[in-house]
């Protein structure tokens, strides 16, 4: 079946040739299919030379059926994040490193994102988290995240003293480097590194990921996706340690402000081409084995 896909935005990582690369060859072929290309206003000046659309990475969302985010990960968890306020798919194209978020290789734009623009793709929503960091009852900060909220010191090495509450109930206080809070998304990123488990993407839950307790009985923690997390900056902390929002939103808290984590209204569509398959992405990118071995 053909798509209804019309108006393609593109977003770019800037600093990367690669990218620019690969956003021309994107240009030439939705150019051939007659389609209307607008570019995000940093994509825009990195490209040069063009008479194309431009809009804000803010607005863009609103005049386009479609976003194509080329880059990595972070590139596509930036793009999320401004995104998520608009009723958009996303289709990453991988110019990254690991990009268990952006499907389509930079070798097989013009097939794999051909495609997609003929129809053949699976959708699949995500969803983000809310972040609000109050001071004495007031939202000082707020931010969204695709793949996690992480309390830290800031500096290294630098322990932190925090209280953790779940549903309004008293889970434990804690003595560690932080604490990873991430999406089923973001489990395959910061919060894996810190031990925590892999989960399907299509699952409705958030984990919490103690980063090097105190304790050794501390374990991360799976939890229902619904849940109203409370993490409180314990007053006797001597620095002021960080909130960090996919490792891009950087927020400066204080001893004694409250971090609340819920999962957000807004979700994000991804779009992958026919055929993908969660598991085999985690094979071919934690380096799974892919056949049994007889003996």
């Amino acid at each position: 079946m053909k798509s209804h896909f019309r108006n393609i935005g593109l977003i770019g990582r800037v600093d990367s040739e690669a990218v620019v690369a690969s956003i021309r060859q994107l240009v030439e072929l939705l150019d051939s299919r007659h389609l209307k290309v607008i570019l995000e206003e940093q994509t825009s000046r990195a490209l040069g030379g063009h008479s194309l659309q431009v809009a804000s990475r803010k607005s863009i969302g609103e005049a386009c059926d479609l976003v194509i985010v080329v880059g990595g990960d972070g590139s596509l968890l930036g793009a999320a994040r401004d995104l998520a306020r608009h009723d958009v798919p996303v289709l990453g194209i991988n110019r990254g490193k690991l990009g268990f978020l952006t499907d389509i290789a930079a070798d097989n734009v013009a097939d794999g994102v051909g495609k997609v623009l003929d129809g053949e793709y699976r959708e699949e929503e995500r969803f983000l988290l809310d972040m609000q960091l109050k001071r004495d009852g007031a939202v000082i900060e707020s931010s969204l995240a695709f793949n996690d909220v992480v309390l830290h010191s800031g500096q290294a090495p630098k322990m932190l003293s925090f209280e953790l509450h779940i549903e309004g109930e008293f889970v434990y206080s804690q003595r560690s480097d932080g604490l990873i809070v991430a999406s089923p998304t973001g489990s395959t990123a910061y919060s894996l590194s810190g031990g925590g488990p892999i989960m399907h993407p299509r699952l409705n839950a958030i984990v919490l990921v103690p980063m090097f307790p105190h304790t050794l009985s501390s374990r991360p923690l799976v939890i229902d996706g619904n849940s109203e997390i409370k993490v409180i900056i314990a007053d006797t902390n001597p620095e002021n340690p960080r909130v960090s929002c996919d490792g891009q939103v950087n927020v400066s808290a204080r001893p004694g402000d409250v971090i609340y984590i819920n999962k957000s209204a807004k979700r994000i569509n991804l779009l992958h081409p026919q055929g993908h398959v969660f598991y085999a992405t985690c094979r071919n990118k934690l380096g799974w084995g892919s056949q049994f071995i007889g003996n």
